[in-house]
């Protein structure tokens, strides 16, 4: 090989060793390459999580020298690789929630399901997870107010306490929640009045559901604007009218008042078009069942246990249920009750 081609190679292969090393140096270090997704800020607040609740088995994999993105309870999204959701479930903690889960900022669905022997308050540090879209803390030991600061999250679509001790009243601010699809409440201790500012709440609710509580007082006239799919008031000690929630457009298709001390006259309510479950029973409703009944396509109905009075109209469905759902009245007759006179 000739002195000139060399050269040439020898420079042909400098370039190339030159662009090689531009090439590797526009790439990520072996150290960088081979780095975690999760952000250390979330390790960092998962593992005081982790520290603050005692459960080490429960958690194991939540080891500092793991990538948190891949821990149990956990999951990071996919775009920004932030920790997203957290979602503890069937296990016994024996301490408060910690402050600590509000140091995740890109938190969006928050849960602590059937959690054992958790103890204290909601902590304040919730507020500062304005990405939260779902709180669901339910079938927990859980006692005390829900906090008024739960109206903060202005993102909050789902919010779930129920099947625990909650007590005291509902908060007012919880209306504040605009983007609510679900507010369920049932199985607390809960007294009071149910907060005139729910009727604030947007037609994209979907589920209310405070059932199974202590509530007392006139269910408020406000409640008339809602229009969402299942309304649930029942085993409280609600009295008074309830015609208000029966409007003849309206979307609702299940209503469960039963267990109560409602007293208000049916005879000229207007039911919803699309109801399809409707349990009155165990009030004091008077007056007697309006003809329109037979227009709706009902696979639960319950008028027992009430001051009804008439003949029960005849026609669809409401002869295929049996006499369980109109005994203990005032003067219901027909079928499936005992004829007329």
């Amino acid at each position: 090989m000739d002195t000139h081609s060399s050269a040439s190679t020898s420079s042909l292969l400098s370039l190339l060793l030159l662009t090689l090393l531009l090439v590797l140096g526009s790439l990520p270090s072996p150290t960088l390459s081979t780095s975690e997704r999760c952000h250390p800020d979330d390790k960092r607040a998962l593992l005081n999580i982790k520290k603050a609740v005692t459960i080490p088995d429960h958690l194991a994999s939540w080891n500092a020298s793991n990538d948190c993105c891949y821990w149990d309870y956990v999951e990071c999204h996919t775009e920004t690789n932030r920790i997203y959701r957290l979602l503890m479930y069937d296990t016994s903690i024996h301490r408060p929630i910690p402050p600590s889960v509000g140091d995740l900022p890109y938190l969006e669905a928050l849960v602590f399901n059937n959690i054992n022997n958790l103890t204290g308050p909601i902590p304040y540090s919730i507020t500062k997870l304005q990405n939260l879209k779902m709180l669901s803390i339910i079938w927990t030991p859980l006692s005390g107010r829900i906090p008024d600061f739960l109206g903060q999250l202005k993102s909050l679509e789902y919010l779930d306490l129920s099947h625990n001790q909650f007590s005291g009243s509902i908060p007012a601010s919880l209306a504040n929640l605009q983007n609510l699809t679900g507010i369920q409440l049932a199985a607390n201790r809960l007294s009071g009045s149910i907060p005139d500012s729910f009727g604030r709440f947007k037609d994209n609710l979907y589920v209310f559901v405070l059932s199974r509580n202590m509530l007392s007082g006139k269910i408020p006239k406000s409640l008339s604007q809602l229009d969402c799919d299942s309304i649930d008031l029942s085993h409280n000690k609600l009295v008074g009218d309830a015609s208000m929630l029966f409007r003849e457009n309206s979307t609702v298709r299940g209503l469960d008042l039963s267990f109560n001390r409602l007293d208000f006259d049916l005879s000229n309510v207007k039911f919803p078009k699309n109801l399809t479950f409707l349990d009155l029973s165990h009030n004091r409703i008077r007056g007697s069942i309006p003809q329109q009944v037979t227009e709706l396509d009902l696979w639960r109905m319950d008028f027992s246990y009430n001051r009804l009075c008439g003949r029960i109209p005849v026609g669809g469905k409401l002869q295929q249920f049996s006499y369980e759902s109109f005994i203990q009245n005032r003067c219901l007759c027909g079928t499936p009750l005992s004829d007329c006179r």
